[in-house]
């Protein structure tokens, strides 16, 4: 496996002026590595303890440009396309979970000194989670951003429909349709971000009618959307965990969260006036939540090893 080829010069065929001035707007550099058969692009800044952010499904590591300045202020910040996404091109085909999870692990190999802080939002948290299962000596914190894998995956029916929509026939108006149902108030959002709202809508849009990248979004459902993780695997992880949950999210309902919280002994961080997106929809709000989770106290082993024979 190769994971230390950079491809700073690698043509990649989603939105280059779009996505330029996208990453105009975020205090990080971009460079774009091979991991595991995945020509990556890798958002990377900041000083101190490594943290790595996965996004969901249809996104991209721009998504988290509102939360990136204050995180970087405390932490190395790594944030990836995941493969197939954004800018992240996979080279011989779709990945299956395993391929996923090799990427994770290339990743984190790569660009980090020390085990990383792992957070991961909808599909991203169920990669993040499953490599956690095994691999929780490569991970200092887990923080679970409405992800999936924690339950069966059974979004609201308003859900379902917006997101056939938009996979169906993307365009602006599908799009937005999509989008509010991801959001409490999408106008408000919009009306917050201004221009930078209008780049990331635009460049989403190119994204959904990009083959490669319509490929990796299924690629990224199949493997960490579709089923639940086994109760038996989630009792597997050791490493510190923290949920946090958009209380109006219909994609992943948050007594789902609770349920897993009150199981597995996760503190959950509930955020009001909320969806499925914290991080874009209530930053300021996501950002005290995650630092409360980064900062907690580190259980003692015994009491993990305690947790885990009571599941």
């Amino acid at each position: 496996m190769n994971t230390r080829r950079d491809t700073s010069e690698r043509s990649y065929p989603v939105g280059g002026d779009t996505r330029a001035r996208l990453l105009a707007e975020i205090p990080l550099a971009e460079r774009r590595l091979d991991l595991g058969g995945v020509a990556t692009a890798v958002l990377e800044g900041g000083a101190g303890p490594p943290l790595v952010v996965l996004h969901g499904v249809g996104q991209f590591a721009a998504t988290w440009m509102r939360v990136i300045p204050a995180l970087a202020a405390s932490h190395r910040v790594i944030v990836p396309d995941l493969p197939g996404q954004g800018a992240s091109v996979v080279v011989d085909g779709p990945l299956d979970a395993g391929g996923h999870l090799a990427w994770l692990g290339a990743l984190i190999e790569e660009t980090c000194s020390s085990p990383p802080a792992l957070v991961g939002q909808q599909a991203g948290g169920a990669m993040a989670i499953r490599y956690a299962v095994d691999h929780g000596g490569h991970v200092r914190r887990l923080v679970l951003v409405d992800s999936f894998g924690l339950g069966p995956f059974r979004p609201a029916p308003s859900f379902a429909l917006a997101m056939v929509g938009f996979l169906a026939w993307p365009t602006p108006r599908t799009r937005d349709r999509f989008l509010g149902q991801c959001m409490v108030d999408l106008d408000d959002v919009h009306g917050q971000m201004g221009e930078r709202w209008e780049l990331l809508a635009a460049y989403a849009l190119e994204g959904a009618k990009t083959p490669g990248v319509r490929s990796g979004g299924r690629s990224l459902m199949k493997a960490f959307a579709v089923s639940a993780i086994p109760d038996a695997d989630l009792a597997r992880v050791t490493v510190p965990t923290t949920l946090i949950w958009g209380r109006d999210d219909v994609v992943t309902r948050v007594r789902v969260a609770e349920n897993a919280g009150a199981r597995y002994g996760w503190p959950l961080h509930v955020i009001d006036d909320c969806g499925a997106d914290p991080h874009l929809e209530q930053p300021a709000a996501f950002t005290d939540a995650l630092r409360s989770a980064l900062d907690a106290p580190t259980p003692r082993p015994d009491a993990v090893a305690e947790r885990s024979e009571d599941s």
